[in-house]
């Protein structure tokens, strides 16, 4: 038997994966896991499959993109689906220092 995938550890890698600009909880927030006290947003853990869902910088390649996202999850035993929810522009260089000084 597989241990059960850690949602808050599959979120912190999954934001490490170049290319991704956050988590997405969908539409009305149904992709998240509940691990009181907190909700993680973008990633729901089921018995019989892991959903990620990501807002990718812009451009992208969706199929690249899932694959690095899937092997940083790192999950086995179970399917793993991964959701291009929504794109971001890439930031420029003086927002990327606005946000280093921030």
């Amino acid at each position: 038997m597989t241990p059960e995938p850690d949602a808050a550890r599959i979120a912190a890698a999954v934001l490490a994966v170049p290319g991704v600009a956050g988590l997405h909880g969908g539409r009305f927030g149904e992709i998240a896991t509940l691990d009181p006290p907190r909700r993680i947003k973008g990633v729901r853990v089921r018995d019989e499959d892991v959903t990620i869902a990501v807002t990718a910088h812009f451009p992208v390649v969706a199929a690249d993109l899932a694959a690095a996202v899937r092997a940083a999850a790192g999950v086995t035993g179970r399917a793993v689906h991964v959701i291009l929810a929504d794109l971001a522009e890439q930031p420029t260089v003086e927002q990327q220092a606005k946000e280093k000084v921030s």
